[in-house]
């Protein structure tokens, strides 16, 4: 393809991505009102309508993924090289870069909106509702989440690493089903809907780790928690993030993601010691038993006789939110996982990221319930009232040395939002970035100019307010992903039977080639 050819595609999908902005937050700063009401419509008609598709996808993707770690093609490895980060640094990595504040926001609270509206027509704040409220969150922060992020990271790992393609883009992940117009309207299409995707999560996440932030520090000083807090924690984190960027993968985003699992695992630990230790252990094991007996009807139900909106508003909000991200979270992992085989990147995934995300739920999750049955904090009407980013900071408060702990929830969420979208504007650099081959960064310019990018649509957002408008934009920016999936997975299937492109390590343990 000519190079003024690619320039012009390529300006067309920039006007059409600043198009994309500008629709979401004109409307919002000069209609809000109508804006918001939009917003819920299209919520309300998107899972209701689209719901089946996200389950059936969730369970396809799960199965396909097993299959492909437990089989021969496991070992097939990414890379001729050795590993490039530890395991400690590269689960530090992506867990920190799939997760972000957004786990503290409803790691705490979000067994609230369980036990008061169960799912399976369960008697809400019943014995039983406490049973599927201290589990639900094990399940949508489990493997099928971390298996939507896992589908494209192997297959961008297959071209990238394997194929050796040095374009780390949606679109040459699907070469192999595209064919040679990957570099034509199908492929910077594709390419376009995960800018959008990016963009939309991205506010999501942002959103929620700011309400983190600034219900701290309101409980902490006793400042306004409204949008100019808000507003100047978006750009404080914006900063931070910029500076990690710059920095690059193993001086600014490795040390922050190393530094910030430590900070995590602390107040996990410390809430796990004073807190009631046996209550959550307890309640954790019996999370951790109700999941996995009941697995199969948790990801295949999808409430025909529509009993209650529980799978609209949270399993296909959160398949959703998990789709729109995958893309990403696919290219940030593939750049970190040169000289991994296929198996330890798709166990390493599906089991590092749901462990991580399970202690917060135990944890903070089981100290909140606890606090709750006894009477000595009012969590679900604070979660429900006021909000969870709220009741986390009432929760922390009450421990021993409260106020300490407050300032470090703070630092903490900060650092995880910036964690995550130091990584987010690292992969958009990198996938507008025409050639990227292994062991190089993109421009550190290129880096830092989607790093500022990333702050304005979830300030647009944050202005609007609500639940529902952040879960609204991860349904929306997911929605065309959803074909974009099958792709990857038949891409993966035929990348799979090729022999490795100039590398004969990984070509030589071949077994789709061997004798």
């Amino acid at each position: 393809m000519k190079e003024t050819e690619r320039a012009q595609i390529d300006g067309l999908i920039f006007g059409l991505g600043t198009l994309v902005l500008l629709c979401v937050i004109v409307p919002i700063i000069f209609a809000p009102t109508a804006t918001t009401s939009l917003i819920e419509t299209l919520f309300d008609t998107l899972t209701q309508e689209l719901g089946i598709l996200y389950v059936i996808l969730a369970v396809v993707v799960t199965v396909f993924l097993v299959y492909v770690g437990l089989s021969p093609y496991g070992t097939i490895r990414l890379g001729s090289g050795p590993t490039r980060y530890s395991n400690f640094s590269w689960a530090a990595m992506l867990f920190c870069a799939g997760i972000g504040a957004s786990l503290l926001y409803w790691g705490a609270a979000e067994w609230v909106f369980y036990y008061t509206a169960p799912p399976f027509g369960v008697e809400p704040r019943s014995d039983e509702a406490i049973g599927w409220a201290a589990s639900y969150g094990l399940f949508h922060w489990g493997p099928v989440g971390w298996a939507f992020y896992c589908l494209p990271t192997v297959a961008l790992g297959l071209s990238y690493h394997r194929a050796r393609v040095p374009v780390l883009r949606l679109s040459a992940a699907c070469a192999p089903v595209l064919g040679g117009r990957t570099d034509h309207l199908p492929g910077r299409l594709i390419d376009l809907l995960f800018i959008v995707g990016l963009l939309g999560t991205a506010a999501t996440g942002l959103g929620l780790g700011t309400s983190v932030v600034s219900s701290a520090l309101h409980r902490l000083a006793g400042i306004e928690d409204g949008f100019l807090l808000q507003s100047a924690i978006v750009i404080l984190a914006t900063g931070l993030i910029a500076i990690s960027v710059y920095r690059g993968l193993d001086e600014g985003i490795k040390i922050l993601s190393n530094v910030n699992a430590l900070l995590a695992l602390g107040l996990i630990l410390y809430v796990a010691m004073v807190g009631p230790t046996s209550f959550i252990l307890e309640m954790g094991m019996t999370a951790i038993g109700t999941v996995v007996q009941n697995f199969p009807r948790m990801i295949t139900w999808t409430d025909p006789l529509q009993t209650a909106p529980f799978v609209e508003s949270w399993t296909i909000f959160y398949w959703a939110w998990w789709l729109a991200l995958g893309p990403f979270i696919g290219m940030f992992v593939c750049k970190i996982s040169e000289g991994r085989t296929v198996r330890n990147v798709i166990f390493g995934m599906l089991g590092w990221g749901s462990l991580g995300c399970a202690l917060f739920f135990i944890v903070l999750g089981n100290y909140a319930l606890f606090l709750e049955l006894e009477g000595t904090y009012p969590v679900v009407a604070e979660t429900l009232d006021v909000g969870p980013s709220q009741a986390l900071a009432g929760i922390v408060a009450r421990l021993p040395g409260g106020s300490f702990w407050l300032a470090y929830l703070a630092v903490v969420g900060l650092i995880f939002i910036a964690t995550t979208y130091d990584s987010a504007s690292y992969t958009l650099a990198a996938g507008a970035t025409r050639s990227l081959r292994e062991g190089q960064d993109p421009a550190r310019w290129h880096r830092v100019f989607w790093a500022l990018s990333l702050g304005v649509l979830p300030l647009s957002l944050l202005f609007l307010g609500g639940l529902k408008v952040l879960q609204t934009a991860s349904i929306v920016a997911s929605v065309p992903l959803l074909g974009v999936y099958l792709l990857l997975v038949v891409s993966i299937l035929r990348r799979l039977r090729e022999p490795a492109a100039k590398n004969p390590e990984a070509g030589s343990q071949d077994p789709a080639h061997a004798p």
